[in-house]
């Protein structure tokens, strides 16, 4: 089999208890060395924005174990949004978006049950 022909794995990330988790390849491949991201809501999808600077602010992007894979704790950006925290683990997929220079979450928002735009 050429893997060069494969199609690349659709990219994803899960969400639990307010919580964004994303894998080390995921981060080494849109996020690498970023440090802090912001969450933003655009046309009912969450954007994973990378912020550049060690004064940049926004919302750690920790490791969470010795794999490298990451997490968010957004429970505030959940809260904001009359979001649920306490759902079980689901897996959502993303994309980068070369216009928003964002990893772009889909389906969260509705997958939620909150159809109202935020």
């Amino acid at each position: 089999m050429n893997d060069a022909a494969a199609p690349p794995a659709p990219a994803a990330v899960s969400v639990a208890r307010g919580n964004f988790y994303l894998s080390r390849e995921l981060c080494d491949t849109y996020l690498p060395g970023v440090l802090s991201v912001a969450l933003l809501v655009r046309d009912e999808e969450v954007m994973i924005v990378p912020l550049i600077g060690q004064s940049a602010g926004g919302l750690l992007l920790k490791q969470r174990n010795a794999r490298g894979d990451r997490v968010i704790h957004a429970q505030e950006f959940f809260r904001n949004r009359n979001l649920p925290e306490a759902f079980e683990p689901r897996t959502v997929p993303v994309r980068w978006s070369r216009e928003a220079a964002a990893l772009v979450v889909g389906g969260l928002l509705a997958a939620a049950g909150n159809t109202e735009s935020v």
